[in-house]
């Protein structure tokens, strides 16, 4: 099995997520735990829309190979939706992973998304 390209890869020096993370580059937390922060998307394709990630920095879910801190990741999530009130209503939780996945910002991070119904396929 090839080993996937991972196009667009920077250090964490030069990560948004992990500039985020620290607190080097603000943002209004939606969530925030010791491992994760919430924000909105800054292009959203819902009318929720919110990035949680990790504030350990992970390039994308093949490196996380923590079971709780993965488990912690979901219920953040359910945080996320819990505030944003789409835990009743329903919302889709995404995970891209490198290029043919979509990742464009290689940080490991989920959207939560809802206020609207979602068709699939998603694209």
């Amino acid at each position: 099995m090839a080993i996937p390209k991972v196009t667009g890869v920077v250090t964490t020096l030069d990560c948004i997520f992990c500039k985020i993370a620290s607190g080097e580059v603000s943002t209004s937390p939606v969530f925030e735990n010791d491992n994760f922060i919430a924000f909105y998307d800054l292009a959203p394709a819902a009318p929720v829309h919110v990035i949680v990630i990790t504030k350990s920095h992970f390039t994308n879910l093949m490196e996380l190979e923590d079971a709780s801190l993965a488990g912690e990741a979901l219920i953040a999530v359910q945080e996320v939706a819990k505030i944003t009130g789409v835990d009743r209503s329903g919302f889709r939780t995404v995970i891209n992973t490198l290029d043919d996945g979509g990742q464009t910002i290689h940080h490991l991070h989920l959207h939560v998304l809802g206020g609207r119904f979602m068709s699939w396929p998603p694209g």
